[in-house]
């Protein structure tokens, strides 16, 4: 966003209206030893034009390969109409709304990205969105603790399955509560969590199981046996969920005979693009009898004095922004530009239009491994279903042939070996609803042309 930085007299003026000589002054209550000191590993300043022309470059990486990977983030469609009206001024300089009576339009857009979030995930309720997430599944692990009276363990069931950096987040942010995660083994036949890998924690005091689905390996779990079982032990369910794939398998709000307590995922895949790194934003949706300890904004609907409907703030504690340290989350922040794109994207498609673009994404991935398979020495890693990602194995280091793939400029997917040392020989890919036949069969033959050249 364009400005234009103040020039040494503005700040000298600044500094002389407070009492101060120097910016450094502002900090001396930062002890040395705890200050950054020079940034030794800064380049040197670039010119706008050579600048830009970096840029270009750097962006240029990205143009023209078949991308096949996801794990986490997912390339799909976005109708022109969705950041069009995403980027209008109204939405990309609004700030996150602290005077309600002051933010109608950004609380009434919240409200209605709130009531289709609820819907698509059968849950009560649904907050302003969190940071990604990774951060939401911390978040979700830190209100289970809050909201599960019944359990003093303060332990939660993990599986293995879940995201690594889902994982490794998790457990940077919930170390230091005293929060202990427990990891669940995956059978290695299905890439999914059994009740059988689960009984050797009956009769246990844990306060909730985590159940992502589809998993991190893109397999489907046995939700409904998994949320009865946790729900029987006396433990809450935290669904991990791909919003995308909502549209078409059992919503976490329908899961076994009460359901999921919290869901919370990455609303990515809803109408955002991949860009490098990000946006991204988490969601977090929960029942009606745990909602006072959900963290972030609500945003409700009501009416004035003269019935003309109004939204505003409601269910958040004041600690959260003027007495942190009393506050049960410091997450502030909406993530604003990002789920006003993924509220505009789910009211251009609708619900049939979701499904139909998570059939195709289905479809697709069928039609991928179907090709694949077909190739000597090329399998599924595991048996059972799967939604629009398939751990394939190959008869070679996932690395190498990845490498190559590349080289054709075919982004294969995603080795599994950087996390998974038995899994060194397989590659989790993805398909999405804009890749055609055409680009299927081309993924096809270029891993082929690999397999041969590394094999020969």
């Amino acid at each position: 966003m364009p400005f234009i930085p103040h020039t040494e007299q503005d700040v000298q003026e600044m500094l002389d209206t407070i009492g101060v000589s120097s910016i450094e002054d502002l900090f001396d209550e930062i002890p040395p030893q705890l200050r950054a000191g020079e940034l030794t590993q800064v380049p040197e300043a670039l010119s706008e034009m050579d600048m830009m022309r970096r840029m270009r470059e750097r962006a240029a990486q990205d143009e023209g390969a078949l991308c096949f990977i996801g794990a986490g983030a997912y390339e799909h469609h976005i109708p022109a109409a969705v950041w069009d009206v995403t980027t209008r001024g109204e939405f990309m300089t609004a700030y996150t709304p602290y005077q309600a009576e002051a933010s109608q339009g950004t609380l009434q857009l919240v409200y209605e990205y709130q009531s289709m979030m609820a819907s698509l995930m059968a849950m009560d309720v649904s907050n302003a969105s969190l940071y990604d997430g990774a951060s939401g599944l911390a978040e979700a692990a830190l209100m289970a603790v809050r909201a599960n009276r019944k359990s003093k363990s303060r332990k939660i069931l993990v599986p293995g399955s879940v995201h690594p950096s889902y994982r490794s987040a998790l457990n940077v942010i919930v170390e230091a509560q005293n929060i202990e995660i427990v990891e669940v083994e995956w059978n290695p036949s299905t890439g999914t969590t059994l009740i059988d890998n689960l009984a050797s924690f009956e009769g246990e005091d844990f306060t909730a199981i985590v159940i992502a689905q589809p998993n991190f390996f893109g397999q489907l779990e046995d939700v409904d046996a998994l949320t009865d079982w946790a729900h029987a032990q006396k433990m809450l369910v935290v669904g991990l969920v791909n919003p995308m794939a909502m549209a078409v398998l059992e919503a976490p709000g329908n899961w076994g005979e009460k359901g999921a307590d919290i869901v919370v995922g990455d609303g990515q895949p809803l109408g955002v693009p991949m860009a490098s790194g990000g946006p991204y934003y988490g969601f977090m949706c929960c029942t009606s009898a745990i909602v006072r300890q959900m963290p972030g904004r609500i945003i409700g609907r009501t009416v004035d004095l003269d019935g003309k409907p109004g939204y505003a703030l409601t269910l958040q504690a004041r600690e959260q922004h003027i007495r942190r340290s009393k506050a049960t989350s410091n997450i502030c922040t909406n993530q604003g530009l990002a789920v006003t794109a993924s509220t505009i994207y789910m009211s251009l498609l609708g619900p049939d239009g979701l499904a139909t673009t998570s059939g195709h994404c289905y479809q697709n991935t069928q039609k991928l491994i179907a090709l694949l398979t077909s190739i000597d020495g090329v399998d599924k890693a595991f048996s059972g279903h799967n939604f629009h990602e398939c751990a394939i194995k190959v008869p070679a280091k996932a690395s190498l042939v990845l490498e190559k793939l590349a080289e054709r400029e075919v982004l294969g997917g995603f080795d599994l070996g950087v996390n998974y040392s038995d899994l060194e020989d397989v590659i989790l890919v993805c398909v999405t609803e804009t890749k055609t036949d055409t680009d299927l069969d081309v993924y096809k033959l270029a891993l082929a042309d690999v397999l041969n050249e590394i094999n020969s």
